[in-house]
């Protein structure tokens, strides 16, 4: 029986997590896996990269692929190099080195690509088929090139411009007050830079917040020694030319008249799901690469998706002739990892000839959290009711909210018959936790509110709350590690949170939870220090 042939394009932390699943398969023999990298590093985690800018952290730390034990088991994985073209009928994938690679399976995990806005000065590409097949060669597994000064902030190398930035304390623009914009603009002031952040929307995180916690967060931002610009929309860039010769951003320039001088510009205006290979061989796109909950093509059952380029949509015949589509590509790597290790034991069920009982990862509404430095953001769920809207309108919904401007705190619980169903906290991490944990479950909310506020009080002593701690309770929702997991790794000698990470992946995702990681570990600690495993 000959093995299954599988092609990987894309090595990032969902393409990595892919093979690290498939590996038993290709030990045994029953999977031929190629894995295509377009970069020449090993797989690294893109939240990261923000922290890594900023000098916060180490390639080391961020890299979440095995390329040696891949190897080692049997995988072929090339790195740095570009598929150019998918033909389906021969399935085959062509390289840029010209060599062609027959498959069975054929999995894209190409990732998204940062937006290029419209900017007076700056150029972008269109993407479609036209495009692409006119310029295929420019296009496919390749950014748009920014002009000197002008980055975007995705992998290692636009890290290394913002890096060069910060050491120097230089003056930094952040177009776009997205939770990576805002996360990059507050880890720079931080380490000393000049940061303004621009942005069109009312108040930042515009798609996450609502007015008052948007605005409570406007005033932390300030107060950090960000210049925060609101209601003001990009129209073009001015440039100079430096000693050295070289034409470099200068200005931005709003619609509004505003000219703000600058070293480095940073677009953080969203991302796109890089389709540009499926659309030259005539698959369904939309937001993303369209796909069956089980991660295979609309268009071709031999072809998957994974990751941020994957848009997962249940087929109908009306949906089928729609031009566009409900959903999009989650963006988050949680959903990504939970999509990589299911379809990889498909595959393995399929190569040993068995059926693959597990069913396929259903995804909540996304957890956003703004990592940062003093300031605790996250928001779940539709948050965008008022607490004096018409009861008549929404009769089993409920609206609670808590303000404290003076000191950057505010809570609104959102719960229909009394079950939460979204909420925004900002600076009140412990209320925060709580919250998600009653998400997580469906829990109901205590009939009194403001008791939920006592978490981030004064006298709260965390060590005493015995359900924070149960065993069954989810620490790092990114890979689904309770804290009876993390009490399990910390009993064999895993006592810090980097080590709990390397032992369970708890905190090798967003990257959120590193504080509840280690308020687990004080929790199992004796006083000695000696971790023990609750019973």
């Amino acid at each position: 029986m000959s093995p299954l042939k599988i092609v990987l394009v894309g090595y990032g932390p969902v393409g990595a997590r892919f093979v690290e699943e498939l590996l038993p398969g290709v030990q045994r023999g029953d999977v031929e896996l190629t894995v295509l990298a377009g970069e020449d590093v090993e797989a690294y985690n893109r939240v990261l990269v923000a922290e890594y800018a900023v000098g916060n952290a180490d390639l080391e730390t961020m890299l979440v692929g095995d390329r040696l034990t891949a190897e080692e088991a049997g995988a072929r994985v090339l790195l740095g190099v570009a598929v150019t073209a998918v033909d389906r009928e021969a399935r085959s994938v062509r390289l840029d080195t010209g060599e062609d690679l027959p498959y069975d399976r054929l999995v894209l995990a190409t990732g998204a690509r940062a937006n290029v806005p419209t900017l007076d000065g700056v150029e972008r590409h269109r993407r479609d088929l036209a495009s692409l097949e006119k310029y295929g060669r420019q296009l496919v597994a390749h950014d748009d090139e920014l002009p000197p000064g002008i980055t975007a902030l995705r992998d290692l190398a636009d890290a290394e411009r913002v890096l060069e930035a910060v050491r120097g304390r230089r003056r930094i623009i952040v177009l776009g007050a997205g939770v990576l914009g805002l996360e990059l603009a507050l880890a720079a002031a931080h380490a000393g830079a000049q940061v303004c952040v621009v942005h069109h929307g009312p108040h930042p995180m515009p798609r996450n917040l609502d007015r008052g916690g948007g605005q409570v967060l406007r005033t932390a931002l300030r107060r950090t020694g960000i210049q925060v610009i609101a209601h003001s929309r990009a129209e073009a860039v001015a440039f100079r030319t430096d000693d050295d010769g070289v034409r470099r951003f200068d200005m931005l320039v709003t619609a509004d008249g505003k000219q703000l001088r600058g070293d480095l510009l940073v677009l953080s205006c969203g991302v796109s799901a890089r389709t540009e290979l499926a659309v030259l061989a005539g698959l369904r796109t939309a937001a993303g690469i369209v796909v069956h909950p089980t991660l295979a093509s609309w268009t071709d059952p031999a072809i998957f998706a994974i990751g941020d380029c994957a848009q997962v949509v249940e087929r109908t015949d009306e949906l089928a002739g729609q031009r566009t589509l409900p959903g999009a590509p989650s963006g988050l790597i949680g959903p990504g990892w939970r999509q990589a290790a299911w379809l990889a034991g498909s595959f393995l069920a399929e190569a040993a000839r068995r059926v693959h009982a597990v069913a396929t990862p259903v995804e909540r509404d996304p957890l956003v959290m703004l990592k940062a430095e003093h300031i605790d953001v996250v928001a779940v769920g539709d948050i965008s009711g008022d607490p004096w809207d018409d009861d008549g309108l929404h009769p089993r919904r409920r609206i609670a909210q808590w303000a404290d401007p003076e000191h950057l705190r505010y809570v609104k619980m959102v719960t229909e018959e009394g079950v939460l169903t979204g909420f925004v906290s900002v600076g009140m991490p412990r209320t925060a936790a709580e919250l998600t944990l009653l998400f997580e479950r469906g829990g109901e909310l205590p009939a009194d509110r403001s008791l939920l506020l006592r978490f981030d009080g004064p006298d709260y002593d965390p060590a005493a709350d015995a359900d924070a701690f149960a065993p069954a309770t989810t620490v790092c929702w990114c890979n689904a590690v309770t804290v009876g997991r993390i009490e399990e790794s910390a009993a064999c000698g895993n006592t810090t949170v980097e080590c709990v990470g390397r032992d369970t992946r708890a905190g090798t995702g967003c990257g959120g939870c590193r504080g509840r990681i280690a308020d687990v570990l004080a929790h199992v600690a004796d006083p000695d220090g000696t971790p023990t495993l609750t019973v």
